[in-house]
């Protein structure tokens, strides 16, 4: 039976979660055990149930609870739920709740690095892609079109922050990830080195002039394949694409140099799928 909590009282602790924590704060680093993220819409809060993320309450509109959020709460019985009319919670957020549900999640604990390569033959690795929306359209990809896992740089988006789970549709849920190193300066050095010692060739999507096309059949003939993606407006760094087995690029048509990282993302883990 769900818990529900009438709102009456915005400055409760329990609201800060949805109304006045930052996305640092909700990734908790320094404790991590504590951090947590949020989910929005019942589709996407389904797919965190799915995988065993851990529900600790949920925020929607009086009307929902009977309504769009049902489904939803008969899988998360004692959960506490608040609730309010649609001005009320509007004040609350700053934002209308135009998905219907908020849900709050524990963070669950990662795997290593070598815990995630082991096993793997396709891997993205997303260097230093600090826009949200992209990380989110990346992961959509990458368990979309058959890779293995994804891996993130320290300095890259949360993964887990509210708009790249949302863009995701869910699918960072489905996909194992984990942070290629606890600081920037783990990167790229050791970082690929581990990489490396786990058996991956590694391949840096990137416009030079010395690059092979993304159809070259020793590519597709690697049996474990790291492909490396940068950040939005530089690409990969310099250090990053020597240390690479491989340099990649994407042929063009029509004068056209680049796509944007998540749909050059989309075509390179189709291509280099494992046949």
């Amino acid at each position: 039976m769900a818990n529900v909590i009438e709102i009456t009282d915005f400055s409760a602790p329990e609201l800060d979660v949805y109304a006045r924590l930052t996305e640092a704060q909700l990734l908790n680093r320094f404790e991590p055990a504590k951090g947590m993220f949020i989910a929005e819409s019942p589709k996407v809060i389904h797919r965190a149930l799915d995988g065993g993320y851990e529900p600790v309450s949920l925020l929607m509109e009086r009307k929902d609870i009977a309504g769009a959020a049902r489904e939803v709460l008969a899988r998360c019985p004692g959960v506490p739920v608040y609730t309010a009319d649609e001005e009320l919670l509007c004040n609350l957020t700053g934002y209308h709740l135009t998905r219907g549900v908020l849900c709050a999640l524990r963070r669950p604990a990662l795997p290593t690095v070598e815990q995630l390569c082991a096993g793997a033959k396709r891997l993205a690795v997303l260097e230093n892609i600090v826009d949200s929306t992209n990380v989110g359209a990346i992961f959509r990809s990458a368990a979309a079109l058959h890779m293995d896992g994804v891996l993130v740089t320290p300095s890259c988006c949360d993964p887990l922050c509210r708009r790249a789970v949302r863009v995701s549709m869910g699918t960072v849920f489905q996909v194992p990830w984990a942070w290629l190193g606890d600081a920037p300066g783990q990167w790229p050095h050791p970082g690929l080195e581990r990489l490396k010692a786990q058996g991956f060739a590694t391949a840096a999507m990137a416009l030079d002039e010395h690059a092979c096309s993304i159809d070259d059949p020793e590519l597709a003939a690697q049996k474990k394949l790291a492909i490396l993606l940068g950040t939005e407006g530089d690409g990969l760094a310099k250090t990053t694409i020597a240390g690479c087995d491989y340099t990649v690029c994407i042929p063009m048509s029509h004068g056209v140099d680049s796509l944007n990282v998540a749909a050059a993302s989309a075509v390179a883990f189709w291509e280099l799928r494992v046949r």
